[in-house]
């Protein structure tokens, strides 16, 4: 058995979903149903119940999950516990950014960065959420900033540190004047979602709240940047939806006729978290740093 088979089952299990799981592991879904078959082959047990429609864990998955996790868990700590080992006395650790943090967030992770700062020398790393929150999984991130929700990992722990209102991004000169707008003036519109390389659980959550509440026209973008979005924004043919704060710096990418409004008849806002492996901040080699993020970050900022 190999160690792939057992991220596999897991990714699988926790997703209860083969084509999620196989994005979220960078592959395809053929050849990861064609590994969960060959695990269950050598391992003489039926992992999951799988129909077109629906895939659930067997009693033999249930019993597996938490001794794979256990493994992996081990394993995925083998790179940091051997840095503890030989660490010198200050140790670079790497911070997981989200594109478009809000200044007050990046204020506390300088404060944070301070703070630690005879021990520990703290490095920003940019990424999508997701992507973030993987590299925290296996010790490639010692915490990360990530957009909420992610998926339920019961090896990371997380705490809330900003809440942000988020505004719709119109053609500003079809609501010139306007301090708001509602959802319905904006049904003759296709809504532009976020670029796919950012794209996280929210945003999908979001576009799906969209559709349910009556905004069903859509454009994608695929791999336009938030400058792209804004253009197709600009020209009248979409609107999007946004950081509401004027100091977020997702306005740097707004051009002339784009305007961010508040909505009327509608309050979304979006939840970013600072999250970091259990095992490494209760007597692990993360403990000192982690209890710092908690007294920086112990106060949820809104905006």
């Amino acid at each position: 058995m190999e160690l792939l088979h057992l991220r596999y089952f897991v990714a699988v299990a926790q997703e209860l979903n083969f084509s999620t799981a196989a994005r979220k592991l960078h592959m395809a879904a053929s050849p990861l149903s064609r590994r969960i078959k060959d695990l269950e082959q050598e391992l003489g047990h039926r992992l999951f119940d799988r129909d077109t429609h629906h895939v659930k864990l067997t009693p033999a998955g249930s019993a597996l999950l938490p001794i794979a996790r256990g493994v992996l868990e081990q394993v995925d700590s083998v790179r940091w516990r051997l840095d503890e080992a030989v660490r010198p006395r200050r140790t670079t650790v790497l911070l997981g950014v989200p594109s478009g943090i809000h200044p007050d967030l990046r204020e506390r992770t300088d404060a944070l960065a301070e703070r630690v700062g005879e021990r520990f020398e703290v490095k920003r790393w940019p990424g999508g959420t997701e992507r973030l929150v993987d590299a925290v999984c296996d010790g490639r991130l010692a915490l990360t900033l990530a957009r909420l929700p992610v998926a339920g990992d019961p090896a990371l722990e997380q705490l809330p540190v900003m809440s942000e209102r988020l505004g719709a991004v119109v053609p500003r000169d079809r609501f010139e004047g306007r301090e708001s707008v509602g959802l319905a003036e904006l049904s003759g519109l296709a809504y532009a979602g976020s670029p796919s390389a950012v794209t996280n659980a929210y945003f999908r959550g979001l576009d799906q709240q969209l559709h349910e509440l009556g905004i069903r026209k859509r454009i994608e973008l695929g791999s336009a940047t938030f400058d792209g979005v804004s253009e197709i924004v600009s020209g009248g043919l979409a609107f999007s939806i946004s950081m509401l704060d004027s100091r977020s710096p997702m306005h740097n990418h707004l051009l002339g006729n784009v305007a961010v409004l508040p909505f009327s008849d509608f309050h979304p806002r979006l939840e970013t978290g600072l999250l970091w492996r259990k095992d490494r901040a209760d007597g692990g080699d993360l403990e000192e740093l982690i209890a710092a993020a908690r007294e920086v970050f112990a106060r949820p900022l809104h905006a």
